[in-house]
């Protein structure tokens, strides 16, 4: 088994049974900075999953893909526990 498919069976895992994610994110390309927010996982698909971050009263959606969050640019506190 894959670290990519753990990382996704994780974050699935969170989906189903808590969705409320403490969330850090330094993407460059798109540039997407987001620092210890709290946000939704709003879907888990074959190669990616989607966030609704609520900052400052609005809500923003985001599209991460599982490599991301692999390489260290996407840091979901709640992961910690379950990837290891």
């Amino acid at each position: 088994m894959n670290q990519l498919f753990c990382i996704k069976n994780a974050i699935e895992r969170l989906y189903k049974t808590n969705p409320d994610i403490h969330i850090s994110v330094d993407i460059p390309r798109p540039r997407i900075t987001v620092e210890k927010t709290r946000a939704v996982i709003t879907g888990v698909y074959r190669n990616f999953f989607q966030i609704e971050e609520y900052d400052r009263g609005c809500s923003t959606r985001h599209t991460i893909q599982y490599g991301d969050v692999l390489i260290g640019h996407v840091v979901i506190e709640e992961l910690h526990g379950s990837l290891k």
